[in-house]
């Protein structure tokens, strides 16, 4: 049985499929991140353990992205090029995150804290997939 996205050309189809792992990454991370705040008796917004939280989420959303990523958007395989390619795109995400996250809890004080999460995730995910389209690549029939 063939996915919906196995009609659609390369390029827009790993798009497609990026966004649908992207998305429920963000939801992981959304989940883990709510969860760390919860275990840590709600930290003030802006807080170190806030943000540590964040992170929490951040990490562990990572494994499970990375190979969705090979195998369902990009039909890929792990390989060393590609994992420093991921990895390479998620610090440059992370910095973005960690970035937007106080500009986000400041401009936006009155938004819950998931909202304001998939705001700047999703900004993150928008840069990560310009700079993963680069590193994964699969390797042309001879």
């Amino acid at each position: 049985m063939k996915l919906p996205t196995s009609y659609l050309p390369d390029k827009v189809r790993s798009a497609v499929r990026f966004a649908v792992v992207g998305t429920t990454g963000m939801f992981v991370q959304t989940g883990v991140f709510m969860l760390a705040l919860l275990c840590m008796s709600h930290p003030e917004k802006g807080s170190w353990l806030y943000y540590i939280a964040f992170g929490i989420g951040y990490l562990l959303e990572m494994v499970p992205n990375y190979l969705c990523l090979n195998w369902y958007a990009f039909g890929t395989r792990p390989n060393i090029k590609n994992a420093g390619g991921f990895l390479l795109a998620r610090a440059i995400n992370l910095v973005i995150q960690l970035g937007l996250l106080p500009l986000a809890v400041y401009l936006l004080p009155d938004w819950r804290d998931d909202l304001i999460s998939y705001v700047v995730i999703f900004i993150g995910g928008c840069v990560n997939y310009l700079i993963c389209l680069l590193f994964f690549k699969k390797k042309k029939k001879q």
